[in-house]
């Protein structure tokens, strides 16, 4: 029997890969108000210098995983990651339980969550490849992708249920103690990987070491002007989210921390449903009908005429709600627009330049745009509304590099499909030129 395009002989393995990425979604998620809400407690230049700390370590800790993927098989290696966060989180617990009033815990628990939301997905899709076939990988990868989506809805919901109620200890509590639950689910489904889904044979979407593709990525970038378009387009992305995730930080800073974690929970929460529905909803029509020179540069527009008018009446709310229309419309439009664009590249350009963007270009963006705001703020006296149409300036400048990578897209698009009728025509003439020769020969 199936169960809609999943096989009966299948269906206990996708359930428990569905748990799998609803859990470690909901975990994350859980913490991620949490670290937000530290923010606040800091100085633009304390901030700009944790987020530096973040930078390197989060280099050093992808690229030690990426070296370990080639040595350790996942059925060691998957159980071991998620059981190290857990443990690290309850150490983490414990600690801001002994020493409340030390502020260095709760910076190296902001980077600690930081580099877990690098390696959290990324490494259960690896154990995903590892564990399905090519053919299943097809029909039912859709399906258990829906679970991370879920966990995303309910892990800001348990934060704002429970942060008055447990504190922020008690929610890192709670999510350290979830992350065991994937460690039991990996070992589990290793071991009905052969008896049920019936693959015994290496799965051929195992990852590459990612330090090889991080050094010989940055060759593809520089040579490639689309790929180096895409590279200054996450810059300039990174640009819009430091400046409203210091700005609201800051905003911030006079409201007690439980507050401030519902806050952020309740914006997670929102983007959340809203990206989702979006993505539902709008993102297919609007590619479909209008192209990417009209997707791509939408979110950007939208945020340049927002942040102009912002700048006239800065007011927390209407900040918030800012933010929310930003981040969902960059979840559900604006990041699928862009994922696009690498296919308009070859297959080895695509996946060796991806790894430098994803974790060079945007986490040192990242970087280097909260040093430049903490400039502005702390050096050159800058205020809200002065922030805010420096922010409208440079989403201007990115709304006109998103219609150009637009366009190249859909005239790329157009050319290949032009392509294919010419090749497509050129084989109906041959065709018919050789029935004709075959008829005169009969």
């Amino acid at each position: 029997k199936t169960t809609g395009k999943i096989e009966a002989h299948e269906l206990r393995a996708v359930l428990l890969s569905f748990s799998f990425v609803f859990t470690i979604l909901a975990s994350y998620y859980i913490l991620r108000p949490v670290r937000d809400a530290m923010s606040s407690d800091w100085s633009d230049a304390q901030l700009s210098t944790i987020w530096t700390f973040t930078f390197l370590i989060s280099f050093f800790v992808v690229s030690l995983y990426g070296y370990a993927c080639s040595k350790i098989k996942f059925k060691l290696l998957v159980p071991s990651i998620y059981g190290i966060f857990a443990l690290t989180f309850y150490f983490l617990f414990l600690l801001t339980n002994f020493f409340p009033s030390l502020n260095l815990i709760n910076q190296i628990f902001y980077v600690w969550v930081s580099v877990f939301s690098l390696l959290n997905i990324s490494v259960f899709w690896s154990f995903m490849a590892d564990t399905y076939n090519k053919e299943q990988a097809k029909r039912l990868f859709g399906f258990i992708a829906a679970g991370s989506s879920l966990g995303a809805f309910c892990g800001p919901l348990i934060t704002i249920l429970f942060a008055k109620t447990v504190g922020s200890n008690g929610l890192i509590l709670i999510s350290a103690t979830m992350l065991f639950i994937p460690v039991l689910i990996a070992i589990f489904l290793q071991r009905i990987k052969e008896t049920e889904l019936q693959n015994t044979t290496p799965s051929e979407f195992n990852e590459q070491p990612m330090g090889a593709k991080i050094f010989s990525g940055f060759k593809e970038l520089g040579l490639n002007p689309i790929l180096l378009g895409i590279g200054i387009f996450i810059v300039l992305y990174s640009g819009m989210n430091t400046i409203f995730y210091y700005a609201l930080k800051n905003f911030l800073t006079d409201v007690d921390q439980a507050t401030r974690t519902q806050i952020w929970a309740g914006i997670d929460l929102a983007v959340n449903v809203l990206s989702v529905l979006t993505a539902m909803f709008g993102t297919g029509r609007l590619a479909s009908r209008f192209g990417l020179s009209v997707t791509l540069p939408l979110v950007p527009m939208i945020i340049t005429i927002l942040l102009f008018i912002f700048a006239l009446s800065p007011m927390l709310w209407t900040f918030v709600g800012l933010q929310i229309v930003r981040r969902a419309g960059e979840y559900a439009i604006t990041k699928p627009a862009r994922e696009m664009l690498f296919t308009t590249v070859d297959r080895e350009s695509r996946f060796k330049a991806k790894s430098v963007i994803d974790v060079v270009i945007y986490r040192g963006a990242d970087v280097s745009w909260g040093w430049i705001y903490t400039s502005l703020t702390q050096l050159l006296g800058f205020g809200l509304a002065g922030i805010a149409v420096i922010g409208a300036l440079i989403a201007s400048i990115w709304s006109f590099l998103a219609v150009y990578l637009g366009r190249y897209f859909d005239n790329h698009q157009i050319t290949e499909t032009a392509e294919k009728r010419y090749i497509l025509n050129v084989h109906d003439v041959v065709n018919k030129v050789f029935a004709v020769i075959w008829i005169t020969i009969q």
